[in-house]
């Protein structure tokens, strides 16, 4: 699969969620000629408490790395988990390391992309807070470990405590609207015609007022990335899904990619 420009956030490598193998299968089967890592690349909160870096997280790197020598531009926006890497702002060869930047589609969007943490009040002003948070989002991932084997083994779909969480906790429901709405209003304010992000792990395509907001979503859960074709159309694609359905219809996944297709805008 072809594909002008590529979006992805929180990876969080260095952490057992990671979905490493899925990444490396989406990042052999993809080309692109511009890839936007948006933020939390690299778990340097995780690393701190936990030293864990496999193969598989290596190579995830070093797979983009050839990307980038190969001649993909990559730009790395720094999200809330690797800031630290936000003091090395610059162009290093075909690699880019910045705050926030504008992307324009090739039919004339402007597009502001940013990770989005800035609009997380826990994040930006009780970060201990932020990491008590993320030590709980932990628990929940390893407690999804043993329901999900079981589940595979049934033939069942992967399933998220967390997401069930975020869908049914009113409070976890009004922090997502209001985020997105913020996020959106930052977009206008900048004359932009849309916004991507990423930091809270929940994928969307959605139309706020005059903004398009895009959710990459992430590689812990859902798998996802938001795409740009060479004509300017936009698609989220969740990438877990298109696995399960080439491991039980090989053939149906070949003909249909756009199966994968999420949103449109």
């Amino acid at each position: 699969m072809g594909y002008r420009t590529v979006w992805i956030s929180d990876l969080h490598l260095g952490t057992r969620g990671c979905d490493a193998a899925g990444l490396l299968e989406f990042l052999r089967e993809t080309e692109f000629d511009r890839l936007y890592l948006v933020g939390d690349i690299v778990d340097l909160w995780r690393l701190r408490r936990e030293h864990y870096w496999p193969q598989s997280h290596n190579d995830v790197v070093q797979k983009l790395l050839r990307k980038a020598r190969k001649g993909a531009d990559i730009i790395f926006i720094p999200g809330n988990h690797d800031e630290f890497l936000g003091n090395f702002l610059g162009i290093f060869g075909n690699v880019a390391i910045q705050q926030q930047t504008v992307h324009e589609t090739a039919d004339g969007r402007r597009l502001l992309v940013m990770h989005g943490h800035e609009f997380d009040a826990v994040t930006t002003h009780a970060k201990w807070l932020a990491h008590l948070g993320d030590i709980g989002y932990g628990f929940l991932l390893w407690a999804n470990r043993p329901l999900n084997l079981v589940r595979t083994r049934l033939g069942l779909q992967y399933w998220s405590f967390s997401a069930y969480a975020k869908s049914r906790v009113k409070s976890a429901v009004n922090f997502i609207g209001d985020f997105e709405n913020a996020v959106a209003h930052y977009a206008r304010l900048h004359q932009a015609d849309g916004i991507v992000c990423g930091h809270i792990h929940t994928a969307a395509v959605k139309q706020l007022g005059p903004v398009v907001y895009y959710n990459t979503g992430d590689w812990v859960e859902s798998s996802t990335a938001l795409v740009e074709h060479p004509d300017g159309r936009m698609e989220l694609l969740r990438w877990r899904q298109h696995q399960a359905t080439r491991a039980i219809r090989p053939e149906l996944a070949l003909e249909s990619q756009p199966a994968l297709i999420d949103s449109v805008a």
